[in-house]
């Protein structure tokens, strides 16, 4: 019988799912078959052992099941095994219950407790998405609670027992709906990246802003000045519009403020070009800024080495080679391609650096440009250095009319201007002093032109006279002048910008250029003999002839020109007494027909006049 095979066969109620065995006690008795005083006993064991595969054996003192007395003639239910980890498909699993319940009775059986692994299982399993708990479930009704499911189950997606009804099909219209839901996502979605980039950048602007104008300004502003220059800025048609200059030279004195001063310097600029329309002859081909960072330059490695030297604290260029530096190298290498003659010459980055704290790359490659070309500092960049020399000539003749205590107190120590003054020119200031100093001797040097560099430095050298004259030997002298002259505080530096916009000193800087080369001519001179003196002065001769012809041909075009612009004159004029007739005529006959329509209006009126009599009577 069943109960027979089943009481018979040990090993298989003994062995554990992955073949281990409990207990070997167990095992060797189980093997000399069940004693006929315990038959139901060792049933009920064999029962244990194959329904509580995921638990330990049971202990002595947990309740027993009370097993229903059978007589040996009737045959014996088919032990099941609810709890088993099985490998049978769903529809096999559900045709072998569905025969084996024939077999149990319908008493009710009590709930057994859950082991401490399948506690475990039951607080972090979650229920299969998919599947239906109440169908896999409904061989355990009658214990009372659900069992969980068996690890090595097979997952279904559409439910245990097939697949479920498919949704049905979406019409054209409702596939067209979500189509263009998703196309204005996908429009919004980029519209939000675009914001979003647009945004970071003017994150970065601002930021990179901040790091640029990080100095402290010497001058602040106040409200009434920023206000007129808000007013200047914002002039309609302001580059063709000649202001005020003494307006402007006001606004400047008082102060610019330092979040406008890369506007109001091509403001500046352009003022300029329209009191100078004809630009200086020396100009350098017209060439696009991106088209001459695409090409390689000589200058290389001289830019380079420059780069880590130029305003090495300032925070928009202490970075190697970032914004700033990266910036400021191509700002320098253009104008080496641009102007093959100067190309890259030292004190030039700081000169690039200050215009550019102020404004964009470009710009402040356009604003370089207009400072060395239309207001010709380049000059003192050629690799001859004659102009510097020059400059340096004039410094040392307006020391010796304006501080002459000072320009002997120098050539007692033997120093020459060279020694201190050079940097300050090939810089513009900007090497050794603050920021704040250098930006507003940027104000003057765009409103009145290089002389301000000879202002500057006399104003600075005449208010600092007595401490200069107290260090005795050229070591002090220098160290003083270079190290602790720049760091004398706001007070003294705007004391002597305040001195430059009182200065004039144009006509004695031409006087002193003339001397220059007059000594110089004088100099060469003295070194030659009479043979020598006279292949000079005929060569001279030559060129004065022909510059004479030069002159004459030009004087003989512009003669051409006059008398074409006066016969032009004469047949405007001629043209304008025939308009002015045509005028007069027009306005005699205009008077004319307002007389006519005047007597026009007049006549109803005395018909009307004489008809009503008649009427009345």
């Amino acid at each position: 019988s069943i109960s027979d095979q089943e009481n018979h066969s040990p090993p298989d109620s003994l062995l554990k799912p992955n073949g281990s065995v409990d207990n070997l006690d167990l095992l060797s008795t189980a093997s000399e078959g069940p004693s006929g005083e315990h038959p139901a006993q060792s049933a009920y064991q064999g029962f244990r052992r194959r329904a509580n595969t995921l638990s330990h054996v049971p202990l002595e003192t947990q309740e027993s099941f009370e097993l229903v007395e059978t007589s040996p003639s009737v045959s014996q239910r088919k032990l099941l095994r609810y709890h088993s980890m099985t490998t049978e498909a769903p529809n096999q699993q559900k045709h072998n219950k569905s025969n084996e319940a024939d077999l149990i009775p319908e008493t009710p059986v009590k709930a057994r407790r859950h082991s401490w692994r399948q506690q475990i299982f039951l607080r972090v399993a979650t229920p299969q998405k998919g599947c239906e708990p109440s169908g896999w479930h409904e061989d355990y009704s009658e214990l009372g609670e659900l069992a969980p499911r068996s690890p090595l189950q097979p997952v279904c997606e559409d439910g245990p027992f097939g697949a479920t009804k498919e949704d049905r099909k979406k019409t054209s219209k409702e596939l067209r709906e979500l189509w263009q839901k998703a196309i204005l996502q996908h429009i919004l979605l980029l519209r939000m990246e675009k914001e979003n980039q647009k945004l970071q950048a003017s994150e970065n602007d601002l930021l990179n802003k901040r790091l640029k104008l990080d100095y402290e300004e010497m001058t602040p502003c106040l409200k009434e000045v920023m206000s007129v220059w808000d007013k200047m800025l914002t002039t309609p048609g302001r580059s063709k519009i000649k202001l005020d200059m003494e307006k402007i030279h006001s606004a400047v004195e008082k102060g610019v403020p330092r979040q406008q001063r890369g506007e109001i310097w091509k403001f500046l600029v352009e003022l300029h070009q329209l009191k100078h329309p004809f630009p200086n002859k020396q100009q350098p081909k017209d060439m696009p800024y991106k088209e001459l960072l695409k090409q390689l330059t000589s200058q290389q490695h001289a830019i380079l080495i420059d780069l880590g030297r130029t305003f090495p604290t300032h925070p928009y260029f202490s970075s190697q080679l970032g914004a700033g530096q990266l910036s400021l190298y191509n700002i320098l290498k253009a104008y080496s391609l641009l102007d093959q003659e100067v190309g890259y010459c030292q004190g030039l980055s700081f000169v690039a650096g200050v215009l550019l704290l102020h404004m964009s790359e470009e710009e402040a490659f356009k604003m370089l440009k207009f400072l060395m070309f239309e207001l010709g500092l380049r000059k003192q960049y050629r690799p001859d250095m004659t102009i510097l020399q020059i400059q340096m000539y004039q410094l040392s003749r307006l020391l010796h009319d304006y501080h002459k205590d000072l320009y002997d107190h120098f050539e007692a120590n033997e120093i020459s201007p060279s020694l201190y003054a050079a940097p300050w020119f090939l810089t513009l200031f900007a090497s050794q002093f603050p920021l704040g100093f250098v930006a507003r001797v940027f104000d003057l040097m765009f409103l009145q032109g290089p002389e301000v560099l000879f202002k500057v430095a006399l104003s600075l050298l005449g208010s600092h006279k007595p401490s200069i004259l107290q260090h005795e030997n050229l070591e002090t002298i220098v160290d003083f002048i270079k190290s602790i002259l720049p760091n004398l505080g706001l007070v003294q530096m705007e004391k002597t910008i305040n001195q430059v916009f009182e200065m004039d000193i144009s006509k004695q800087l031409q006087a002193y250029e003339v001397e220059y080369h007059v000594l110089q001519d004088e100099l060469i001179d003295s070194s030659l003999n009479d043979n020598q003196r006279m292949d000079k002065l005929e060569k001279a001769n030559s060129n004065l002839r022909k510059q004479n012809f030069d002159l004459l041909e030009e004087l003989q075009v512009a003669n051409g020109k006059i008398q074409n612009l006066e016969a032009m004159v004469e047949v405007l004029l001629n043209s304008e007494g025939k308009l002015k007739q045509t005028i007069r005529a027009l306005e005699l006959e205009r008077k004319a027909l307002l007389e006519n329509l005047k007597e026009f209006h007049m006549q109803p009126a005395i018909s009307s006049g004489k008809i009503l009599p008649s009427e009345q009577g």
